[in-house]
């Protein structure tokens, strides 16, 4: 029997856009620009998905001062606002998923440990004609997952209980919150990490390409 859900909670990097060239070539860009050693893209798979003091902290060599890093952390900003969207990209698959989800009235949000800004500027870019009812990003000083606070305020938006909305994500944070929280976590494989590192946290339903959410989840519109 397929589990049932009544909304579908997004994360965004790595589930609803392909971000990882801009991403890893504007922290290459900062990291060089501050005489440090850059990274393959296949790293940043793993240094992203925590946030911005996250991400920099991975990328930069141990023991590099605070204030290096803290160097290198303004410089990917000014870089990645100017290039955040030059090799981004929705994977294949999802906007068709989007505008099916839409036309059954099924309700979206998108949560992400990118910072709120960027997750905004990403979802009114890449989907503008898409009625998202929630758009959290990282609040200041902090990741929004996998602590499930902001997943469940989203949950009290719409109306609903946790254990009727789905959660997809394509990482062990996104199963992680998912579980915090008490809704289904639904893992995807065209993403940053493995099939095993979903499993591994708890991953409920897995999905390949986008389109099998419709066969291995029951959806149902809000009452």
């Amino acid at each position: 029997m397929k589990p049932i859900a009544r909304a579908v909670i997004f994360d965004l990097d790595g589930t609803l856009v392909n971000s990882l060239e801009d991403l890893a070539d504007c922290v290459n860009t900062a990291l060089a620009a501050c005489s440090l050693p850059a990274h393959p893209l296949a790293s940043y798979k793993y240094f992203v998905g925590m946030g911005l003091e996250n991400l920099i902290r991975s990328a930069v060599p141990a023991g590099t001062t605070d204030a290096l890093r803290n160097d290198v952390a303004v410089r990917y900003r000014a870089e990645y606002s100017r290039h955040w969207a030059r090799k981004s990209r929705p994977y294949d698959g999802i906007l068709p998923m989007l505008e099916r989800l839409e036309a059954m009235r099924v309700p979206m949000a998108v949560l992400s440990n990118k910072s709120q800004l960027f997750t905004g500027a990403f979802v009114k870019h890449f989907f503008p004609s898409t009625p998202v009812l929630s758009v959290q990003g990282s609040p200041a000083g902090g990741t929004a997952k996998p602590d499930p606070a902001m997943a469940l305020g989203i949950a009290a938006r719409m109306g609903l209980d946790p254990g009727d909305i789905a959660f997809m994500g394509d990482t062990c944070t996104d199963m992680d919150t998912a579980g915090n929280a008490g809704m289904l976590a639904v893992g995807v494989t065209w993403g940053f990490r493995p099939e095993s590192e979903l499993v591994a946290h708890g991953v409920k339903v897995l999905l390949h390409r986008p389109e099998e959410l419709f066969t291995k989840v029951a959806l149902a519109p809000a009452q």
